[in-house]
């Protein structure tokens, strides 16, 4: 892999990148600002979001969704840039599901969460996928995850994967024609991975971003790693993007521990050339 570029340093705890609209977006948990950067590194709040976590996707039509974590609710951005609300997380779940969202080509929404607040220091409890519909309904659609993390749609949009970071695997679910998840399965054992944010490429290998081991390591169904890229500090997510697709960015930060996460100023946003170009969702 070519050198990694810093394109953008200072922020407090930055997460959950797309590539929409040519740019990065991305959030910043610790001022609950989605943030959109451009390949010279400029930067604009595009959106304020009411709590920590904080995660958008896009709907097939365009519009923003946002995860509004105080409230348990899945908000949609209309034109004119107020936020009403698109469907409850919590009638599909207690705790709700607030953590990863990804959108699939139909606007069906999937909503993770850990099932316990990590902050807090509450003990480990299963967690969920939640699914919010076009019509706003929600639902539990998978359980009995070990802390899902980063979620994807693969290119076939008719898988989606979850990074269980305290299982140390990838697990994969076909998505019904109605939006439900069935055929559970390991997608990806990771041994000593500890997946956090990922996304897919071109060839089906996904991309996880490992905080304890410092890295971003790309994967193939079955484990076998393709390629590491090493860090100094952990790697919380990745996403490809750029003109061409070929371009991978991570967003890493220095690591002491939930009670410091949101503390200082040291999240580095950073850009490598990737072997393949981007594919599925987000």
């Amino acid at each position: 892999m070519a050198d990694v570029q810093v394109l953008l340093n200072g922020r407090v705890f930055g997460e959950q990148p797309r590539w929409h609209a040519d740019r990065l977006w991305f959030s910043d948990w610790g001022t609950q600002e989605v943030i959109a950067v451009d390949l010279q590194g400029d930067s604009e709040v595009m959106l304020r979001g009411r709590s920590f976590p904080l995660c958008v996707d896009w709907l097939p039509d365009g519009r923003v969704l946002v995860v509004s974590a105080r409230d348990g609710l899945l908000l949609r951005q209309e034109p004119d840039g107020s936020l009403v609300t698109h469907g409850d997380l919590g009638s599909a779940s207690h705790p709700p599901a607030v953590n990863e969202l990804v959108i699939d080509a139909r606007g069906h929404a999937y909503v993770n969460g850990g099932g316990f607040d990590l902050m807090a220091g509450e003990p480990f409890a299963p967690g969920i996928v939640a699914l919010v519909t076009p019509d706003g309904s929600a639902r539990t659609v998978a359980d009995g995850l070990a802390f899902p993390n980063g979620m994807l749609i693969m290119p076939d949009d008719r898988t989606l994967i979850v990074a269980e970071s305290y299982a140390r695997r990838l697990t994969a679910f076909d998505i019904g024609a109605d939006g439900g998840l069935w055929n559970r399965r390991v997608w990806a054992d990771l041994g000593e991975g500890v997946p956090d944010g990922i996304c897919a490429d071109a060839e089906n290998a996904v991309w996880y971003a490992d905080v304890p081991n410092q890295r971003c390591v790309r994967v193939r169904e079955g484990g076998e790693v393709l390629d590491a890229i090493e860090l100094d500090r952990g790697c919380f997510a990745c996403a490809l993007g750029g003109p061409s697709g070929t371009s991978l960015f991570m967003l890493a930060n220095k690591w002491s521990g939930p009670a410091n996460m949101l503390q200082g100023r040291d999240t580095q946003l950073l850009m490598t050339p990737a072997p393949a170009s981007h594919a599925g969702r987000p």
